[in-house]
């Protein structure tokens, strides 16, 4: 049975400002004070994992010991079928030191020409430590296909580019109410709440 969590404060272990708001946000209903990494000036752990979730756990871990609280870390990333799955865990490092997203879409779309196949799917591993060592993780998945040219401005990374399954616009496009219904990171999020919450 998962850990259930009691604490007031909770580090969100990344320094990616759209996820931290995503996380921040998805946490409300549960009263608990959310304080970011980058708040805190805490470095950024080499992501040295060869999964998801074994890099969530990797930053989760490097919050709590930098900072004392217990602290929730994402791994995320897009899997794209035709592509052998990359990015995958390397989906940030694709839009390089300064995240630049737009030249990270296009590298995958140039990679996709030529390809019938442009299902694709994102990942999201959530890890939740504490201070003594506990770890519980969590992931969620949402399936669908790469669309071009980039549509929206709403969410970030890709988002612009992936039209989830049952839906006719990207996550770009979507009402992030909606979008927080139905992502990978909800998916994670509603297990760890359903765990530990």
């Amino acid at each position: 049975m998962a850990r259930k969590f009691t604490e007031e404060k909770l580090v969100i272990a990344s320094h990616n400002k759209g996820k931290v708001s995503e996380l921040a946000e998805m946490m409300k209903p549960y009263h608990v004070k959310v304080i970011s990494a980058t708040k805190l000036n805490l470095d950024e752990p080499e992501e040295n994992g060869i999964t998801f979730i074994e890099n969530a756990v990797i930053k989760a871990v490097a919050a709590v010991k930098a900072s004392g609280m217990p602290a929730l870390a994402d791994d995320s990333g897009l899997a794209v079928h035709a592509l052998d799955g990359k990015p995958g865990i390397h989906t940030a490092r694709w839009a390089g030191a300064d995240k630049n997203f737009p030249m990270a879409m296009k590298l995958v779309e140039d990679k996709l020409k030529g390809k019938k196949d442009r299902t694709a799917h994102f990942v999201c591993a959530i890890a939740l430590a504490w201070p003594d060592g506990h770890v519980e993780t969590f992931e969620g998945k949402v399936y669908g296909e790469m669309t071009w040219p980039m549509t929206g401005d709403k969410g970030f990374g890709f988002d612009p580019v992936f039209i989830p399954k049952g839906h006719t616009i990207t996550f770009g496009e979507m009402n992030p109410k909606i979008k927080h219904e139905i992502s990978h990171r909800a998916q994670a999020i509603n297990m760890l709440v359903k765990a530990c919450f």
